[in-house]
């Protein structure tokens, strides 16, 4: 999605709003793969979201392969009897950059489905 292109789509389709809630979700904290997961259960189930766990992988690694984020493997304590090795998802400079860009067209996009959706409850259900 570029800045010049002009909506084509009805709503937003839900890989961007992965993208743009995984670009949110980076932001606000270091987390590693299954809490990306644990997350989207937490926050956003109860609209009906559950991106799946390779939706959300195929992002980070489209994300890594861009050199928008860099993927740093670190021990956490498992629990009593071991670690388990996780992999953090950071942004990079340009990441950062790319992210804010992403979110300012995104808001276009969400802005113009919410006045879609409006106008479909107004004329339908008033």
């Amino acid at each position: 999605m570029d800045a010049s292109s002009k909506p084509t789509n009805f709503l937003v389709k839900q890989k961007a709003f992965l993208k743009m809630y995984l670009f949110t979700l980076i932001e606000r904290d270091d987390l590693y793969g299954l809490q990306f997961q644990d997350t989207f259960e937490a926050e956003l189930s109860k609209h009906g979201y559950r991106p799946s766990h390779s939706d959300i992988y195929k992002i980070l690694h489209e994300m890594y392969a861009s050199g928008w984020v860099t993927r740093t493997e670190e021990l956490r304590s498992k629990d009593k009897d071991g670690f388990q090795k996780v992999i953090y998802y950071r942004f990079t400079d340009e990441g950062r950059r790319q992210a804010q860009a992403y979110k300012k067209l995104m808001k276009v996009e969400l802005e113009r489905c919410i006045g879609l959706l409006q106008k479909a409850l107004q004329d339908n259900y008033s």
